[in-house]
């Protein structure tokens, strides 16, 4: 199947400031980029871009002062799978671990181990080691918090998630993160689309989606405590320890958002639009 992916981000700056915009997507699904999802920026802004210490792909710009409307529109082709469950995958000793997975073991801007950790123990060293033990925090964090939009807070790290039990999709994110990391399962932060296709409704408004990648088995594989099931149409954009590496846009300087919307749309099979890249 296809998907019709984008955005419009319409923020107002009070005088020319300098942005980090995180929002192509990932190299990763390169091979399925039908139609790429290009920036445009109204006005016209020179934009540059950068690799990060993650590898995904950055823009830089001076926004101009007053209104500046960010938007891409693309499609991307999709397996229409859900994603893939493997209850088998067992949990890799840390002296085994490719150096390269390291850094998730480790706390971060808001993903607070140090303050976890006991926590963690107490609730999940009796599950057993690798997938069955990462569902077991997905199913509790899934349990344990209740989506709000109303009390979304950016500077929320997960231990005030689970001490508050509410936030939004990122908030789950981290806990379940945090979760994992204290008990020595590398897991690191994920941010993209996220379609409805075989939900049922009503649809949610459409938004940027977060969810957790961990390392089990030899390789990574994708969790979604918020959701907590399998989902068909998750396209990825960008992955870090936290939010704080892979956040939308990062400004230096006073600005309003003005409008942001969101689109993951499937494409019917009677619809043309684009020509295979």
């Amino acid at each position: 199947m296809q998907l019709r992916i984008g955005y419009e981000l319409v923020y107002r700056f009070p005088q020319p400031t300098p942005i980090i915009l995180v929002v192509n997507i990932h190299d990763s699904r390169a091979s399925d980029i039908v139609v790429p999802d290009r920036l445009i920026a109204e006005p016209f802004m020179p934009i540059t871009g950068y690799r990060d210490a993650f590898g995904n792909w950055c823009h830089r710009g001076l926004a101009p002062a007053g209104r500046l409307r960010l938007t891409a529109d693309g499609i991307v082709s999709d397996s229409g799978q859900p994603d893939e469950m493997i209850s088998a995958a067992g949990q890799d000793s840390v002296q085994d671990l490719p150096q390269e997975t390291l850094v998730f073991l480790l706390g971060s801007r808001y993903c607070e181990t140090d303050l976890l950790s006991q926590t963690a123990w107490q609730l999940f060293s009796g599950t057993a080691p690798g997938y069955l033990r990462v569902q077991a925090i997905c199913d509790y964090v899934h349990r344990h918090i209740t989506f709000n939009y109303q009390n979304a807070r950016a500077t929320r790290g997960a231990a005030e998630a689970f001490n508050e039990r509410t936030g939004v999709c990122r908030d789950y994110a981290h806990l379940a993160i945090a979760f994992c990391r204290c008990m020595n399962i590398p897991a690191r932060y994920c941010t993209g689309y996220l379609s409805d296709v075989g939900t049922p409704p009503p649809f949610s408004l459409g938004d940027f989606a977060a969810w957790i990648e961990v390392w089990i088995g030899g390789r990574w594989h994708t969790f979604d405590p918020r959701n907590n099931e399998p989902r068909v149409g998750r396209v990825l954009m960008a992955r870090g320890r936290d939010a704080s590496d892979v956040a939308i846009a990062t400004t230096f300087g006073p600005n309003t958002l003005e409008s942001f919307q969101v689109w993951t749309d499937e494409i019917p099979n009677n619809e043309t639009r684009g020509t295979a890249a």
